[in-house]
């Protein structure tokens, strides 16, 4: 406390006119002083019963309003232990919870809402509506006023001269640096600066961690020569002579067509070829795989069941992305055409509603990834009829309107099956023929929430997978819409971030943590870094660029 509060504690009784007009004076700068006989002084009382009747005001108890504020709103609401200083301006539609705080000469107006805790500093402007301005034969001043509204969560501090623009949220623990102007919405416990304002770092962050999450460049050039000069290795690790295989943590290896493909693709994306095979062997090996009646590669190492159609076959479906991606990236291609997916509407409706979208929506959309794939290779070597318009349709009527995805979320897993299922969908269909998604802003918010419900993955969910059905789909709809687009780079920064203590010198990645590195986890957190770097438009900085199943170019093929 201070010694002119403690004065006037201990004096109050001997307080002179003049002293209390110097106390009265300074309460308007320095508002935290106040004290229960200031809240309860019948000066600030009437101020307050005048504020009710005039400017829509709705008071806590120990809520205070000092003499020179300026206040003109249509609706306010302060909360306990809340405070606005003299010489601050309020006006418009403005909510603060608990524990708020306004300093002088802080401007707030249009919609804003304020969660509790929330501290505004001196000279800080929030300006929840904006003019209109696009009709250039209008005079500006004539156009209508629009309205989003600010959001700022609980626990957040806005320093000095900064400024918050319309339609912005801020997140729950958020530190605004002084001069800041922010643009953008704000992730959780993010401390953002700068013109427009980007986040610097997370707040409770670890030393290693503290470099500038909007400035990773250093630990991603890090990853990129470890990973550019150790690549041959990982892949000559996983050679047994014969073939590539995936070496398991109790020492015996696992056979599948997918280890080639996967080394075709670690050095495809690093611009050269594998040296353990030929190309003509990888080819034909490749090549053999696919059934020619059908168009499906079922996994040379795997029987599939004789009682069950080819396409219920999940390798079957994958490798005609993994297989079929090599074998371009090979310079070849399919060698039939894959008429499994060469189907009627109602054919096609048929399969698409018995997929398992309650229960296992990732699975549901890996066969349409698997679908639209296939309809790609039909359409750029072969020949292709209606099957993608009635796929398209069929998507567009069936996205969940208010998640942006398809599918639904479960008791055990929440978000993690129509999420994961949104990246191979999307995959396969919207980003492969470069349309755009259909509500990509709700898409967003289903991403961040369930991303924020495993709170950023760890442990056994720290894996390739989830962070690439994570950062794929941000990836995609941001090409559409700035929506929450600080929250992804700051996804994005923190992939990478965390990336390169991940790296085993000569063996590559693992897919998760705890498990033995393999030629899969390599190339799916490869393909993660880069789809992270891209996201924060560093990617020229990072080696490996994904030419096969990972790859972010469209095709198009003119549909």
């Amino acid at each position: 406390m201070s010694s002119a509060v403690s004065h006037r504690i201990d004096a109050d009784a001997q307080m002179t006119d003049e002293d209390e007009r110097f106390w009265q004076h300074r309460l308007q700068y320095l508002t935290w002083e106040r004290q229960q006989s200031d809240i309860e002084d019948p000066a600030h009382l009437a101020r307050r019963a005048e504020l009710e009747r005039r400017a829509g005001a709705t008071f806590a108890k120990s809520a205070y309003v000092a003499a020179d504020a300026a206040v003109f709103t249509d609706n306010l609401v302060l909360g306990e232990n809340s405070w606005i200083a003299g010489h601050a301006l309020v006006r418009g539609d403005v909510e603060f919870g608990a524990h708020c705080t306004v300093n002088s000469f802080a401007c707030i107006s249009g919609k804003v809402r304020c969660g509790d805790g929330v501290r505004i500093a001196s000279h800080v402007t929030i300006v929840g509506f904006n003019h209109g301005f696009e009709d250039k034969n209008v005079p500006i001043y004539t156009q209508a006023h629009d309205s989003q509204g600010i959001t700022i969560k609980g626990d957040a501090w806005i320093g000095a001269n900064a400024v918050i623009l319309d339609g912005v949220t801020i997140g729950h623990g958020v530190v605004v640096a002084a001069g800041a102007v922010v643009s953008r919405d704000v992730p959780d416990n993010a401390i953002v600066a700068g013109v427009p304002a980007k986040v610097v770092r997370l707040r409770g962050q670890q030393s290693a961690q503290t470099q500038s999450v909007s400035n990773p460049e250093a630990a991603l050039g890090s990853l990129d020569k470890k990973a550019a000069s150790q690549w041959r290795d990982v892949l000559k690790r996983n050679f047994n002579g014969e073939r590539y295989v995936s070496r398991e943590g109790d020492g015996t290896e696992r056979d599948s067509i997918r280890h080639l493909c996967d080394a075709v693709e670690i050095a495809a994306s690093f611009d050269a070829r594998p040296e353990e095979v030929s190309e003509t062997e990888a080819l034909a090996r490749l090549e053999a795989v696919q059934d020619p009646e059908t168009g499906l590669f079922p996994d040379p190492f795997r029987t599939p069941d004789p009682n069950r159609p080819l396409r219920d076959d999940g390798l079957a479906l994958y490798n005609i992305l993994a297989v079929g991606y090599a074998l371009e990236v090979l310079g070849s291609r399919p060698q039939h055409k894959i008429t499994a997916v060469e189907l009627s509407a109602p054919d096609l409706y048929e399969w698409l509603e018995s997929l398992p979208w309650r229960e296992r929506a990732w699975g549901a959309g890996a066969a349409i990834d698997a679908i639209g794939t296939g309809l790609y290779f039909n359409a750029r070597y072969f020949e292709t009829g209606r099957t993608r318009e009635a796929l398209f349709g069929w998507l567009a009527l069936n996205v969940d309107r208010s998640m942006g995805v398809w599918g639904s979320p479960t008791a055990a897993e929440g978000l993690v099956q129509p999420v994961n299922g949104f990246y191979r969908l999307t995959r396969g269909t919207y980003a492969q023929f470069g349309l755009p998604v259909p509500r990509a802003e709700a898409a967003i918010d289903t991403v961040l929430k369930n991303y924020r419900d495993y709170a950023g993955f760890s442990g056994r969910t720290y894996t390739a997978c989830n962070l690439l059905d994570t950062i794929h789909p941000l990836m995609l709809c941001l090409d559409q819409t700035d929506h929450r687009r600080a929250e992804a780079e700051a996804i994005a920064a923190d992939i990478i971030l965390r990336a390169p203590e991940r790296w085993i010198d000569g063996e590559g990645f693992a897919f998760a943590d705890g498990q033995p590195a393999s030629l899969q986890g390599t190339e799916m957190w490869l393909s993660v870094i880069h789809l992270a770097a891209k996201v924060l438009g560093i990617e020229d900085g990072f080696s490996f660029v994904p030419k096969g199943v990972h790859r972010t170019k469209a095709v198009g093929l003119g549909l």
